[in-house]
């Protein structure tokens, strides 16, 4: 099942230029803190990175444009 989630995650990440992680939960209408695990888990495999924009953290598909 997680591997769905990360799928689903990866999935919608790719339609946005970036998104805080409660948008991403919303989108893929998952638990909030299970999509905190899998994007977590994302980003250590180097899929997804963190980006902040004035001190608010989103994640993006890694070396996604911000365009």
């Amino acid at each position: 099942m997680s591997e769905e989630i990360k799928e689903k995650i990866l999935k919608y990440l790719a339609t946005v230029s970036h998104a805080r992680n409660r948008e991403v939960a919303r989108a893929v209408a998952e638990d909030k803190g299970l999509v905190d695990k899998m994007i977590t888990e994302l980003a250590k495999d180097g899929k997804i990175e963190y980006r902040s924009f004035g001190g608010i953290t989103h994640v993006a598909l890694a070396g996604k444009s911000e365009g």
